[in-house]
């Protein structure tokens, strides 16, 4: 009896720090809601345009948040949500040719989706993110690199932090092979996020 009691002090006591250190990166997450009632954020592509220059555009509607552990950065994790038929690049009968079928086909794919699945700490406010990304009903894994910007104290009384991330993919792993000519197979997505953090984050 005192041999099993002595066993079930000593595993106590070495799992304590253990909990103690879960509560603790518990306690220093910070979450954030994208502020893009502001228009403080920013869902932005560019695509070659014949090998001559770059064609940009956006997305003018998303939603999205995102959590931040700046003791323990690898806690952290984001969330977007695209409403594709918002595509806009400056040109009104591209725009509806790029909701069609031959590209995002938004009355079937109204939305798409990014979920971090990992955030890797690289130094000097950079990272490398992770996660899964749904377009046109197809799910692949995407990294983004990823910097911070800044974060601090806005003039209302809240607190921001914001982000900027990028990565590439080819049109053709989510099932878009129309020909836009070899300098277009790919694209390149830039993530700019600025959050306002929650009441009762630390």
């Amino acid at each position: 009896m005192k041999r099993s009691l002595v066993c079930t002090i000593l595993a106590v006591l070495i799992m304590a720090p253990a909990l103690a250190s879960d509560d603790h990166a518990a306690d220093t997450v910070e979450h954030y809601v994208i502020d893009t009632r502001g228009a403080h954020a920013f869902v932005q592509f560019r695509i070659s345009h014949l090998g001559f220059s770059w064609l940009y555009g956006r997305f003018n509607e998303f939603s999205g948040d995102f959590s931040f552990d700046p003791v323990s950065p690898e806690n952290s994790s984001v969330e977007v949500t695209i409403q594709t038929a918002s595509i806009d690049s400056n040109h009104e009968r591209r725009d509806k040719h790029l909701r069609d079928p031959d590209f995002l086909a938004v009355e079937d794919f109204p939305e798409a989706h990014f979920q971090s699945t990992r955030f890797e700490p690289l130094g000097d406010d950079r990272y490398r993110m992770t996660g899964r990304f749904t377009l046109l009903g197809v799910t692949r894994t995407l990294e983004f690199e990823v910097e911070q910007v800044g974060a601090g104290l806005d003039p209302w009384g809240g607190f921001r932090r914001g982000f900027e991330g990028r990565t590439r993919f080819a049109l053709a792993d989510f099932g878009i092979d129309y020909d836009l000519g070899e300098e277009a197979r790919t694209i390149e997505i830039i993530l700019s996020v600025e959050g306002i953090r929650q009441d009762g984050d630390a």
